[in-house]
C-alpha cells in the first residue's frame, strides 16, 4: 500500500470517529445510557469487521494473540471511549476537542522517549500546524472557568491513546486488521457489557432513533473506522497517524453545524406554515 492511501485511510478513518460525539449526544437524548450505546455499538460493529475480515475461518488466532486483543486491545478501546465521552458530563465538546486533540504531540513525545521513531524537524512543523488549526478551530477552550474533573478525563483520554495507538500496532501484527479490530471490539463488548450491567445502565428501553444512531456508530464509526484505521497505521506509523488523525475535530465541527442548522430548519418551517395560516 502506497503512503499517501494509507494516509486518505486515516483521514477517512478520523472523520468516522470524529461522528461518534455528535452521534452519542443524540443517542443520549433519545432516551439510551452510554454504555448501553457503548456496549452495542462494538457487538454489532464487530459482527461487521468479522464479515469484512473473511468470516470464522480467517478469524482464527493464536491463543495468545487472543488474549491480548481481548483483554489489552479491548480494555484499551474501552478506557479511551468511556474517558473520553464521560468528560462530556463536565465540559463542552469544543474544550473536550481542544484537550483529546493532544494526544499526537503526546504520541510524539512517547515516540521520541521510546526511540522508536525520529522526531524529525518536518514532523514538529506538522504537528505544531495541526494543534494550531484545532485551537483555530475550537477557540480558546480556557476562556471560561472549567471544571477540574472535566480536564482530567478529557486530557486522561489523549494520554491513554496515545499509549493505545503503538499497542495497536503491535496487536495487529500478522493479522488482517478487520480480524484484529473485530476481537478487540468482542473484548470492549463484553467489558462495556458487565460494566452497563454492574452499574445498572443496561437498558434497551429506547425507540427507533436511538437505534439508528447505534447502528451508524457500529457501522460507520466502528466497522469502517477500524478497518481503515489499522492498514492506515501499519503503513504509516504511530506519529504520522496521529498527526493525519488531527482532521477528526474539523469534521466534528463541520457535522455538528450541519446538524446544527438541520433543526433549526425544521423549527422554522412549522413555525412558518402556522403564520401562514393564521
Amino acid at each position: 500500500m502506497t503512503t499517501r492511501r494509507a494516509t486518505l485511510l486515516v483521514a477517512l478513518a478520523a472523520c468516522c470517529f470524529g461522528s461518534i460525539s455528535v452521534l452519542t449526544v443524540i443517542g443520549r437524548a433519545a432516551g439510551a445510557t452510554l454504555l448501553t450505546i457503548l456496549a452495542l455499538r462494538y457487538a454489532i460493529g464487530g459482527l461487521g469487521l468479522f464479515a469484512v475480515g473473511g468470516g470464522p475461518r480467517k478469524a482464527r488466532v493464536t491463543g495468545r494473540q487472543l488474549l491480548a486483543l481481548l483483554v489489552l486491545g479491548g480494555g484499551g478501546q474501552t478506557a479511551v471511549t468511556v474517558t473520553s465521552l464521560s468528560s462530556l458530563d463536565y465540559i463542552s465538546a469544543a474544550t473536550l476537542g481542544f484537550l483529546f486533540y493532544t494526544y499526537p504531540a503526546w504520541v510524539t513525545v512517547f515516540a521520541a522517549v521510546r526511540r522508536t521513531e525520529r522526531l524529525t524537524p518536518i514532523r514538529v512543523v506538522a504537528l505544531l500546524l495541526s494543534l494550531s488549526g484545532i485551537l483555530l478551530m475550537v477557540g480558546n477552550p480556557f476562556a471560561s472557568t472549567l471544571s477540574p474533573v472535566g480536564v482530567a478525563l478529557a486530557l486522561g483520554s489523549a494520554v491513554i491513546y496515545a499509549l493505545y495507538i503503538p499497542l495497536l500496532n503491535w496487536l495487529q501484527r500478522g493479522l488482517d486488521p478487520a480480524i484484529a479490530s473485530a476481537w478487540l471490539a468482542v473484548g470492549a463488548t463484553v467489558i462495556l457489557g458487565l460494566l452497563a450491567l454492574a452499574s445498572g445502565q443496561l437498558s434497551f428501553a429506547f425507540g427507533a432513533r436511538a437505534w439508528l444512531v447505534i447502528l451508524a456508530l457500529a457501522l460507520v464509526a466502528t466497522t469502517l473506522a477500524f478497518s481503515a484505521f489499522l492498514r492506515g497505521l501499519a503503513v504509516l506509523g504511530p506519529v504520522r497517524t496521529a498527526i493525519v488523525s488531527t482532521v477528526e475535530p474539523f469534521w466534528t465541527a463541520i457535522l455538528g453545524a450541519l446538524i446544527a442548522t438541520a433543526v433549526a430548519l425544521l423549527q422554522w418551517r412549522p413555525r412558518q406554515q402556522g403564520e401562514g395560516e393564521g
